[in-house]
């Protein structure tokens, strides 16, 4: 006597538990890094205008330089140096050659300012530099 039962596999069908998990933690990874993909920015800075002004994408590991009124330099909201600035970006155009940079100054910060920290990112050797407008309103 057969007492077993013939096994017949039934035929798998769309799996819908695993799919709404695979979509909830693409979901959790976009909103992330979406938070770290923001702009850095200084509330009192009042960026110049210009006509031909755009908002470019965000670089990859793009290191902001907010430049205060009164010649203050913030990065990652600590303000730093002269001295600490230029070894951060020596370290960084060391590891890290074409280290893209966005330098965000006032729009009454000195001249003499503004130079000083394109003097820095020289000494550095880092020449992938860009400045940060407005559009005019």
């Amino acid at each position: 006597m057969n007492f077993r039962k013939q096994f017949k596999p039934e035929a798998v069908g769309f799996q819908l538990a695993p799919m709404i998990d695979v979509v909830f933690l693409l979901l959790c990874f976009f909103v992330t890094s979406q938070i770290f993909a923001q702009w850095e920015t200084e509330i009192d800075i009042t960026l110049p205008t210009a006509e031909t002004g755009q908002i470019p994408e965000r670089l990859p590991g793009e290191i902001i330089i907010n430049i205060r009124t009164d010649g203050e330099m913030v990065v990652n909201a600590q303000v730093v140096e002269d001295d600490q600035l230029l070894a951060m970006l020596s370290r960084v155009a060391e590891l890290f050659p074409g280290q893209p940079i966005l330098i965000r100054a006032d729009r009454q910060t000195a001249y003499q300012d503004i130079i000083r920290v394109l003097d820095l990112c020289r000494q550095a050797d880092i020449w992938n530099i860009s400045f940060a407008t407005g559009t005019p309103e």
